[in-house]
């Protein structure tokens, strides 16, 4: 067996800074993931008060929840969705999607009124989609008396500042094509555009998705490990109906 050429050599040794580099990427979001409270050097973001509301915001990792709290979360799923997900590839599967919502790794932004009832939350996870470092955002839900009032955005924006402050590179969303609400909402409200992972229709096979992947980038300006050192200091469809 003869011996590597040059280009060879030059592609495994890609091939290894990638898989360093992934591994270090890797390793930032299992660090981010311990972060007791995200929203810690956000106090500002913690108290929507616009539009009649009155709201506190909170952000906790699935495990430090009440479970009442996260029933209630995918209660108001199911209210909201269930239909949705009906007409789309994937179908609604109560198990399914309550397993999703109860699973460790997930985290909440809960909304909150002021006699302390729940009014809205974000299920998203720091996570790795491929070799970028994103926050993803599983569902966003509010109640109807809460809707078309600014709040929906205001969550999402928290979204995108944790995105910031922890080295995340993008802020993503899966929506279905079908759900106008959505589109509208990430697209023309937010700035999402069409994420390069998104599925496309294949017109040789007859073959058309109901979902887009949806994303916005996120300009880091700031380490994870001085957001980190803030911390320290004190300092399957994502949907939606806002």
């Amino acid at each position: 067996m003869g011996r590597k050429s040059a280009k060879g050599k030059e592609k495994a040794k890609a091939r290894k800074e990638e898989n360093k580099q992934l591994k270090i990427s890797m390793a930032e979001v299992d660090e981010v993931n311990k972060i007791e409270d995200p929203m810690a050097p956000l106090a500002a973001f913690k108290k929507f008060e616009r539009n009649g509301l009155s709201i506190t915001l909170e952000c906790k990792k699935r495990p430090t929840c009440k479970d009442e709290d996260v029933e209630w979360a995918f209660q108001l799923t199911k209210q909201n969705m269930k239909t949705l997900y009906e007409k789309s590839e994937w179908g609604w599967k109560d198990t399914e999607k309550r397993e999703e919502m109860f699973e460790d790794a997930a985290w909440y932004l809960f909304a909150r009124a002021q006699d302390g009832h729940l009014v809205g939350f974000v299920h998203f996870r720091f996570d790795m989609d491929f070799d970028d470092k994103v926050v993803y955002c599983y569902e966003i839900q509010l109640a109807k008396e809460v809707r078309r009032k600014g709040l929906g955005k205001f969550m999402m924006q928290i979204l995108e500042l944790l995105a910031h402050k922890t080295g995340m590179g993008k802020v993503m969303s899966t929506v279905f094509t079908h759900n106008d609400d959505a589109q509208g909402f990430f697209i023309k409200t937010l700035r999402y555009g069409i994420d390069e992972t998104s599925p496309e229709d294949n017109i040789y096979e007859d073959q058309e998705h109901t979902y887009q992947i949806l994303s916005k980038i996120i300009v880091q300006r700031q380490p994870l490990g001085k957001a980190q050192d803030t911390q320290n200091t004190g300092a399957q469809a994502a949907t939606v109906k806002t």
